[in-house]
């Protein structure tokens, strides 16, 4: 039995293209789901870095106080989104190793379904690792937001609803 036969035909390959391609849609979804995971990370380090700079200014000391507050916040949340850019990355390269061999077992006909199963596995830990990353992350900016709403209706007079 060759590993690699040499007659291999336009429908065995189309065929194995086929195969191997299903798990490239949760390459682009994991790729889109970076894209917003990165621009949020963006944000939060374009605060902190404008945060720093006022406390090093040096402000009144309430400020300075609510500042180093929110930098605390923003580096727990900074923390959160590192992780699900990692695990987020880690699972692309997974994906992409899958289709690897995906291709590549089923040009050879070589049966390897726990490769595969376990890459598969690994693929779904990782994304589900950097969810729930994100989703901390998240929930932390949902918390800040909230207590800047209570802030600001305590300042203005109004009653907290």
């Amino acid at each position: 039995m060759e590993f690699l036969p040499f007659n291999l035909s336009v429908q065995d390959i189309g065929s194995s293209i086929q195969f191997a391609i299903a798990p490239i849609f949760l390459l682009v979804g994991t790729g889109s789901f970076l894209n917003v995971v990165t621009m949020r990370l963006g944000r939060v380090v374009d605060r902190a870095r404008a945060l720093e700079k006022m406390v090093e200014e040096g402000e009144e000391e309430m400020l300075e106080t609510r500042h180093l507050a929110e930098l605390r916040l923003l580096d727990n949340r900074m923390r959160y989104g590192n992780r699900a850019v990692f695990f987020c990355c880690l699972a692309a390269v997974l994906i992409c190793f899958l289709v690897a061999v995906l291709f590549i077992l089923d040009l050879a006909s070589v049966p390897a379904g726990l490769v595969i199963a376990l890459l598969f596995i690994g693929v779904v830990s990782c994304l589900s690792v950097g969810l729930l990353s994100f989703l901390q992350e998240v929930s932390l900016a949902t918390k800040a937001l909230r207590v800047r709403t209570e802030f600001i209706k305590r300042k203005t007079g109004n009653q907290a609803e």
